[in-house]
């Protein structure tokens, strides 16, 4: 009697959205990976600098 209408063409399912993004997201890391340059460890600002002695710098609430 009454049938669902059918789309003319089929949609890709989730496991075909699924690998493209995360094929997507690989090619960004490789091309992140080539086109960076190391960091250097040594030169490096502190992860967190409590008591340090180093004043903030960069920051919007360290402007004048």
């Amino acid at each position: 009697m009454n049938e669902p209408i059918k789309p003319q063409g089929q949609l890709p399912g989730r496991p075909v959205v699924g690998m493209l993004a995360l094929g997507f997201i690989l090619v960004l890391l490789v091309v992140d990976h080539a086109e960076s340059t190391p960091i250097n460890p040594f030169n490096a600002p502190p992860v967190v600098a409590l008591g340090s002695g180093e004043a903030p710098s960069g920051a919007h609430c360290t402007q004048p």
